[in-house]
């Protein structure tokens, strides 16, 4: 054979070869997604209802817990676990204003919001809502 023929030939197989090598490299990683401060994150109107809305809670000013979390809902919260949080506290709202009928309802909005919603301890023993909890929780496995 020719020797010319013998170098190219062995060329035309080595770049084949190689050509084949890059392609087993694995993709390059995707770009990180785009980094958002929880600062602005809690800059959205819903988030900041729901904030003022838990604050409100916890200083005992119900009405205004109620408007605040009701507020953050209809805005549209971006996260599901968000939104259980806000129903949760309307339960216990309702519950503790012996609404019986809406803290159930509302109980169910949380799990639709969020399938793994779940009380603690501590609260699924509460004597006023922990019962209802429990039913609407119980209903919702059947």
């Amino acid at each position: 054979m020719n020797p010319r023929l013998t170098r190219a030939l062995a060329l035309a197989c080595t770049c084949a070869w190689l050509a084949g090598c890059e392609s087993l490299r694995p993709p390059p990683p995707p770009p990180p997604p785009p980094t958002v401060s929880i600062a602005a994150l809690y800059q959205r109107p819903p988030e900041r209802a729901l904030i003022n809305g838990l604050r409100f809670y916890e200083e005992g000013a119900f009405d205004k817990a109620e408007s605040s979390l009701r507020s953050a809902l209809l805005q549209g919260l971006r996260d599901r676990r968000d939104a259980a949080v806000a129903y949760k506290y309307l339960a216990f709202i309702a519950c503790a204003f012996n609404r019986i009928g809406e803290c159930e309802q509302n109980f169910r909005s949380a799990f639709a919001s969020d399938p793994d919603f779940v009380l603690t301890d501590a609260e699924i023993g509460h004597p006023i809502w922990g019962p209802v909890y429990r039913r609407v929780e119980a209903e919702r496995k059947r």
